[in-house]
């Protein structure tokens, strides 16, 4: 059986509860804490019929690792978890979209990304294993939920993957501020993916050279680098915008 997983935070729990309820143990919540929200969700995990324990701060801190909980912590089952977005081109076919992020390793822009990942209708997201933040409580908690809509694989070999992908037919789009091409030109029909590196290191040499094109976000002000989450939100609406408008 597999490690039980921590949540914390109204979001990312009130998310389980309604896309995955039944994977929730044991919820526990800040017993001095009485105010509605509280009450809704203790409402919809009675109703779900959910054990929810009354503890003290102390307690909550500690099962937290010391995130901030907002008083309420939730012990749950791991999500099942796709290995291999390969298996997502015959599933979605030509509307398929993903977001592959090379070196992302703070959990806050981990989390950002997925929350606009879920906005923008990505299919997935797609990390290397050994350069990758996990799923960690504060990834969930910044996620707001998204980490229980869209997909997080982590793999092995970024590189292998991304030529995989091109072999089932996807376009993979990096994204590289050297590029002398902009984001706004590029053919986003079909299924694609877009690659983003960390900000400051950018994608890798071989991550960058398996790509199918290279594109620069258009920069009109004075700042040379956007924070990862931001360049995702950008690229990913562009995407849409585009397919939207050929639709």
């Amino acid at each position: 059986m597999a490690k039980p997983e921590t949540l914390i935070g109204f979001h990312a729990i009130a998310s389980r509860l309604r896309h995955h309820a039944s994977t929730i143990q044991e919820i526990y919540v800040d017993r001095s804490r009485q105010d509605a929200r509280l009450k809704d969700l203790l409402a919809s995990a009675n109703e779900k019929g959910i054990r929810v324990l009354q503890v003290e701060p102390d307690r909550l801190g500690g099962l937290a690792g010391g995130g901030r909980h907002q008083g309420v912590v939730a012990m749950a089952e791991p999500l099942p978890q796709l290995h291999d977005p390969v298996d997502l081109v015959d599933q979605i076919g030509p509307d398929l979209l993903l977001l592959i992020l090379d070196g992302v390793q703070d959990p806050h822009n981990l989390g950002a990304c997925l929350r606009v990942a879920d906005a923008m209708g990505v299919h997935a997201v797609v990390a290397p294993k050994d350069r990758a933040v996990a799923l960690t409580a504060t990834v969930q908690k910044v996620a707001s939920g998204a980490a229980d809509t869209v997909p997080y694989i982590t793999v092995t070999n970024l590189a292998r993957c991304l030529r995989e992908l091109q072999d089932a037919g996807v376009r993979v789009i990096g994204t590289d501020d050297q590029a002398t091409e902009e984001l706004t030109k590029v053919d986003v029909s079909g299924p694609t993916a877009i690659v983003l590196g960390a900000e400051g290191d950018g994608l890798r040499r071989l991550t960058r050279e398996t790509c199918d094109a290279l594109v620069k976000i258009p920069m009109y002000g004075s700042v040379e680098s956007l924070n990862v989450s931001v360049a995702a939100g950008i690229c990913l609406y562009e995407a849409r915008r585009r397919r939207s408008a050929l639709s």
